[in-house]
């Protein structure tokens, strides 16, 4: 896992965290908080160190009511939350 990989991690970790149970936050939330000005270029990776989060259990990857599967393919905005 790169360095931008491992910041993004522990930012979105972070921010869930931060927001509590029953709340979500947005893959540009992390992406912001590590990448500042150039936050759009990390969304990508963000959504993927999501996906790898989720396929390991340790955050739920949402689209709208919906429980998307890590090996599913994604479409549209997502949320990321507590399991």
């Amino acid at each position: 896992m790169s360095t931008v990989e491992q910041r993004l991690e522990r930012a979105v970790l972070d921010l869930v965290e931060a927001r509590g149970p029953g709340k979500s936050i947005c893959p540009s939330e992390a992406a912001r908080a590590v990448g500042e000005d150039g936050w759009r270029d990390l969304m990508e990776p963000a959504r993927a160190v999501a996906r790898e989060l989720a396929a390991q259990g340790r955050v739920v990857v949402t689209s709208g009511d919906r429980v998307l599967s890590p090996s599913d393919e994604w479409h549209g905005p997502i949320r990321i939350r507590h399991p």
